[in-house]
C-alpha cells in the first residue's frame, strides 16, 4: 500500500537520518522523499512517500517520539480528495475543474457544486455531479453562508474551491474548513486585492496581469499563497481585454494549485506556504 508521510517541526541534526531509518526498520520502502528548512525560523518540513505493509498509528506515534515537542505528523489519506465547488457566473475555471476531473487528470472528485446564480447549473449536469442553487437574493450574508454551508456538509469535503465565486464568505464560516479553502483571485496578489482587480490594474497601467490561488482566511485575499503565473499585457489592452486574457491564467493557476492540494504537496506554515511541486 502506498503512503505519504508529512512531517513538519523544530529542526535538529539527522532528522531526514532518523526518519528513514524508523521507516527502513519498519520494513517499508521509501519511493520519493523531499525535505526543506526554513532558514529564518529553523523549521522542517519533510513529504515522503513509501509503500509496504504497515499500522498508520504506530508510524504516526513512532514518529513522534523521534521529533521535538509539537512536531505535526501525518499520514495522507489515500485515494481521490472530495471537492465542493462554489461558483457565481464564469465558467472557465469551473468548466475546466470540471473536465479535469472527468479524465481523471486531478486526483479528486466533484462530490457537487453549489451557486448563488443558476447560469452554470446546465454545464455541471452535463457531468453528471449535483448542482445546487442557493440564491443570495433577498436575504443577509450571514444567512446565505449558512444556507450554503448546511448543502456543503451534505457531501463532506475534504476541501472547498471557490471558482471564481464572487461573494466574501463570512468568518465563521471560514473557521469552519481552516486551510481547505482555496480560492483563485483575479490578480498577482498581494496587488489589487478584492474587487475589479482588472479596471485597477488597467488605471495603474501594468504591463503585466497575473493570478493566485491561494488558501482563504478571515482577512480578504491575504490567505497563504499556493500558486501564481502572469502574462504581460501593454498599453493597447483594455480592462475588458485584460480580463479576457487574465482567464487562460485563473484556470492553469487554480488547476496546478489544486493538483498540489490533492496530491499533499503543500504545508502551510504560518501566512505562507511550503510547496513540494
Amino acid at each position: 500500500m502506498r503512503q505519504v508521510l508529512l512531517i513538519d517541526c523544530a529542526d535538529q541534526k539527522g532528522l531526514v537520518a532518523k526518519i528513514s531509518a524508523e521507516l527502513f526498520n519498519r520494513g517499508v520502502n521509501i519511493t520519493s522523499n523531499r525535505e526543506f528548512v526554513d532558514p529564518v525560523t529553523r523549521h522542517f518540513f519533510m513529504r515522503t512517500e513509501f509503500e509496504g505493509e504497515f499500522s498508520d498509528g504506530d508510524i504516526v506515534q513512532a514518529m513522534k517520539a523521534l521529533l521535538a515537542p509539537g512536531a505535526r505528523v501525518r499520514l495522507a489519506s489515500p485515494g481521490k480528495k472530495r471537492l465542493v465547488i462554489l461558483g457565481t457566473k464564469e465558467p472557465h475555471c469551473l468548466g475546466d475543474i470540471l473536465i479535469r476531473c472527468a479524465y481523471n487528470a486531478l486526483n479528486a472528485t466533484i462530490e457537487a457544486v453549489v451557486c448563488n446564480h443558476d447560469t452554470l447549473g446546465s454545464l455541471v449536469e452535463k457531468f453528471g455531479v449535483p448542482f445546487h442553487f442557493v440564491d443570495h437574493r433577498n436575504t443577509d450574508r450571514a444567512a446565505h453562508a449558512e444556507a450554503i454551508r448546511e448543502v456543503v456538509e451534505r457531501y463532506s469535503p475534504d476541501y472547498l474551491v471557490l471558482a471564481k465565486y464572487m461573494r466574501i464568505l463570512p468568518p465563521e464560516f471560514v473557521s469552519r474548513y481552516p486551510n481547505r479553502i482555496i480560492n483563485i483571485h483575479h490578480s498577482f496578489l498581494p496587488a489589487f486585492v478584492g474587487a475589479s482587480p482588472y479596471k485597477q490594474a488597467y488605471e495603474r497601467g501594468v504591463k503585466i496581469i497575473g493570478a493566485t490561488a491561494h488558501f482563504v482566511n478571515a482577512d480578504l485575499d491575504q490567505g497563504p499563497i499556493i500558486g501564481q503565473d502572469v502574462i504581460p499585457v501593454n498599453h493597447r489592452y483594455t480592462a475588458r481585454d485584460m480580463a479576457s486574457a487574465g482567464r487562460d491564467v485563473e484556470k492553469i493557476v487554480l488547476a496546478k494549485a489544486l493538483s498540489l492540494v490533492v496530491d499533499d504537496c503543500v504545508f502551510v506554515s504560518g501566512n505562507k506556504t511550503v510547496v513540494f511541486d
